[in-house]
């Protein structure tokens, strides 16, 4: 009953991430191609920037708990036929991987190689245009807010949870764990050195900062961070906790991506890359996790 719950706790979470990479795409689709000639224009998404955030939260909250309802569904019909409830297909994870790279490729050539296009006209008329329009009182809590997706806070939060899993012993965990932390800096800088995009103007003073802005580390390094920890606390913690940690993790990663579009310190296509890129290497290290977790059960 035990690896049941698990592996149906797993099952969930994947099926969480698979319903967020959709949205994304469905929201670059909207807004990516957007020129004067359609309804939703920069003016008018700056103009509505902090109702516009608050509603892409809601609806990727309903879309992981619609995904956690149809992943229970799927569990209790597993334990009734006293089976295991699959953790990801391969075909559905290929599925997603290949999405993945496609979307990530696409922005990467969009704003990196090809010429300047309708991706890379939005991102700078948004940019410019929440540049005028943003109050000041709501940089100024944005600015807070982001600096949850910031290095010095993943990496030290990093180092406690590696702390407290070495201390459980749970010494495979805590080796993927370890891994995918570390891997988020060098895969920022590598993709960052490589499509040397500069960033939007930001003058507001509230957050400055420096590099290139492709892709977005905040959003990247969101992902993998609470993204696995939503994984180590869906492994250790009661069933009846991991809607609230499902939620928590959505949450938290939609509010700090689309914070640095606001602050205007990354254009969107910036964040979307560093979404893709980042459930990419999540996915990889979840998957490394189940394999040596499912080695050990059998």
């Amino acid at each position: 009953m035990r690896s049941g719950m698990r592996s149906g706790m797993r099952s969930r979470m994947h099926a969480g991430m698979g319903s967020t990479t959709a949205g994304a795409t469905g929201i670059i689709t909207v807004f990516a191609g957007t020129t004067d000639r359609m309804p939703f224009r920069p003016d008018w998404i700056a103009a509505h920037a902090l109702a516009l955030w608050a509603l892409l939260l809601l609806l990727a909250l309903l879309a992981g708990d619609l995904a956690w309802r149809r992943s229970a569904r799927l569990r209790a019909a597993a334990e009734a036929e006293n089976r295991r409830a699959p953790v990801m297909r391969r075909r559905t994870a290929a599925a997603l991987a290949l999405s993945l790279l496609v979307l990530f490729g696409g922005l990467a050539y969009a704003v990196g190689v090809g010429e300047p296009g309708r991706l890379a006209a939005f991102d700078g008329a948004l940019a410019e245009q929440l540049r005028t329009q943003m109050p000041e009182a709501a940089l100024r809590a944005i600015a807070l807010l982001t600096q949850l997706g910031g290095t010095p806070w993943v990496a030290s939060a990093s180092t406690l949870v590696l702390l407290v899993l070495l201390l459980r012993r749970a010494w495979a965990l805590s080796a993927v764990w370890a891994l995918s932390q570390a891997g988020i800096l060098p895969l920022v800088s590598a993709i960052k050195a490589t499509v040397l995009r500069p960033r939007p103007l930001h003058d507001h003073g509230f957050v400055t900062e420096a590099g290139w802005s492709f892709p977005s580390g905040h959003a990247l390094g969101s992902v993998v961070f609470y993204g696995m920890l939503a994984y180590v606390l869906l492994r250790l913690l009661p069933a009846r906790w991991h809607r609230a940690v499902i939620a928590g993790t959505v949450l938290l990663v939609g509010a700090i991506g689309i914070s640095r579009i606001l602050l205007q310190v990354h254009y969107f296509s910036d964040v979307m890359a560093g979404y893709a890129c980042g459930v990419l290497w999540l996915l990889s290290c979840i998957g490394l996790a189940e394999r040596q977790r499912l080695r050990a059960a059998a």
